[in-house]
């Protein structure tokens, strides 16, 4: 099996940044519980721009390290693309934030608390792959994480399902329905952002295995 190890030799800086990228994902939907949980009214993105500006650092050091890399076995543009699904998640999350924030009066009493969790469940998933794939070994333990980060994603797509049948039920004032229906879908895409970020690290495991 081809050693990732001894493609970047002693230099573990790719993997050390992408896990870094990977935690600041992580750290990215804890902020956001945070700011569910605050029901003073009084509500910031501070947590969230921070983690993002950390995330837009990782992803351009990562960017300049690629610049001056001379490994040819792996595919760099694996390694861009994944740098990239994984910086996109806290973007996304602070999106969602910033419009939870602005609707706020609308929104307040609605419970989110289900799709925070599966966003919860699927990031520190993504921290545990990132750590396997700097060990060639761990093989089955990637592959079973991943499929745990599918099944996350199939949870979120059903509960939309339950959240659409609702909204469409009329029940609800119009102005509500189109504002939760942008929220929901926002964090849907979250969590579809997560998948893609495993399927990427799936892949290049298996292309140099």
């Amino acid at each position: 099996m081809f050693s990732l190890q001894k493609l970047f030799g002693k230099d573990h800086e790719f993997f050390n940044l992408l896990e870094a990228s990977a935690e600041q994902c992580h750290v990215s939907v804890q902020a956001l519980q945070r700011i569910m949980a605050n029901k003073s009214g009084t509500l910031t993105l501070d947590e969230l721009i921070a983690t993002r500006r950390k995330g837009k650092e990782i992803n351009n050091q990562i960017t300049e390290l690629l610049s001056r890399a001379s490994v040819t076995a792996l595919d760099l543009e694996d390694i861009e693309a994944l740098s990239n699904s994984l910086y996109k998640i806290p973007k996304t999350v602070e999106k969602f934030a910033e419009r939870y924030i602005l609707s706020y009066s609308e929104v307040k009493e609605v419970d989110f608390s289900k799709q925070i969790a599966l966003l919860d469940q699927a990031t520190t998933i993504l921290v545990e792959m990132l750590k396997h794939l700097r060990d060639q070994s761990q093989v089955e333990k990637l592959a079973e994480q991943n499929g745990l980060l599918q099944g996350v994603e199939g949870q979120a797509d059903d509960f939309m399902l339950v959240l659409l049948k609702d909204l469409y039920s009329r029940k609800h004032d119009p102005v509500k329905v189109v504002i939760l229906k942008d929220l929901y879908e926002l964090l849907e895409k979250v969590v579809d952002r997560c998948r893609d970020a495993g399927n990427v690290i799936s892949n290049i495991f298996l292309k140099n295995s």
